[in-house]
């Protein structure tokens, strides 16, 4: 059961974080650069169309990501995109780890595979999109609904806990972004997520730079602080500065600067500058915003994280060589 659970939920979620990059938010990336760049206007157009395929994407990546033969990958393909009508993000995610396991049992038994195979996969796994998928969209969009809401209620404190969940998830081996999407987490509560990713990826990148140089800088700031998963298993006390930097830094956003975001940009953080790209679409361009997103989202996860490693360091908690990078 435990190796079901990871195959799933920690394999199939990282790779269907990738099927959601190659495709809504990207997509959205694209869509703000036209809106904002005159002379590139038709990448709004482009961007469209790669909203438009999330679904199948999700479903090409998950089913590439867990191994599946190449007529599964292709059949849940179609089943992934017409499960994404049903119940979003969440629900291509169930029709597309259907599809690959129930091709399990007769995917290349038979000698007229090219026609059982497809045939099986995308009734069954259809079958299941349209009879679960509308629950667990809603489901999640519910959870999601509480969240904002709670966020909007209290937000000292629901701006604390959203900040170091995603903050934690970003850097686990799970996915943080395919998470606030399911969610369609938003608003506020989105703001404060982008909050909690960004302190864990520039946070690792300022504390690691004296292990890393301006290469570990870029590749954790711009990238993903997941690098860092094998040294926090030898040293989890390295995981200490970004996430208190996280409860430090969000409750002060959304208590006196409130900053909204949207579910593509909530889990992302700084990776591709894409919980930036997605706080200008939500809010707006203007030279207020900018700001708040220099000082939320890059400064203050900065100078935050520093201070509070610089005092581990201190207390023997945190040794240099801890945050190499593995190669």
């Amino acid at each position: 059961m435990r190796k079901l659970l990871r195959r799933w939920f920690i394999d199939g979620m990282s790779f269907m974080a990738l099927g959601l990059f190659s495709s809504l938010i990207i997509g959205l990336i694209m869509d703000t650069i036209g809106t904002y760049i005159p002379f590139l206007s038709f990448m709004t157009e482009i961007g469209a169309v790669a909203m438009a395929l999330t679904g199948a994407a999700i479903g090409a990546a998950i089913s590439y990501g867990l191994k599946a033969p190449p007529l599964v990958v292709f059949s849940t393909v179609v089943v992934s995109y017409a499960a994404y009508e049903f119940g979003g993000a969440a629900g291509s995610f169930i029709a597309s780890i259907a599809a690959v396991e129930i091709s399990r049992l007769y995917s290349g038994k038979t000698k007229i595979d090219i026609i059982v195979t497809p045939l099986l996969t995308i009734t069954a796994a259809y079958s299941v999109a349209q009879f679960v998928g509308p629950w667990i969209g809603d489901f999640m969009t519910s959870v999601g609904d509480f969240i904002v809401f709670a966020t909007n209620q209290q937000p000292f404190v629901m701006g604390t806990l959203v900040a170091v969940v995603f903050g934690l998830m970003l850097t686990a081996p799970l996915s943080s972004a395919a998470l606030a999407l399911m969610l369609e987490i938003s608003g506020l509560a989105a703001g404060a997520a982008v909050i909690g990713c960004c302190c864990h990826m520039v946070g690792f990148a300022v504390q690691g730079y004296r292990d890393n140089g301006v290469s570990g800088l870029i590749s954790i700031g711009v990238g993903t602080s997941m690098l860092q998963v094998p040294n926090i298993f030898l040293n989890p006390f390295i995981v200490v500065p970004p996430t208190l930097a996280s409860a430090i830094i969000a409750p002060i956003m959304t208590v006196f600067f409130p900053m909204e975001n949207n579910a593509a940009g909530a889990g992302m953080g700084t990776s591709g500058f894409v919980g930036q790209i997605m706080a200008i679409e939500t809010m707006g361009m203007s030279v207020e915003v900018i700001v708040l997103i220099l000082v939320f989202h890059i400064i203050l996860p900065a100078v935050v994280t520093y201070l509070i490693y610089v005092l581990m360091r201190q207390l023997g908690m945190i040794k240099d060589g801890d945050q190499i990078l593995q190669h």
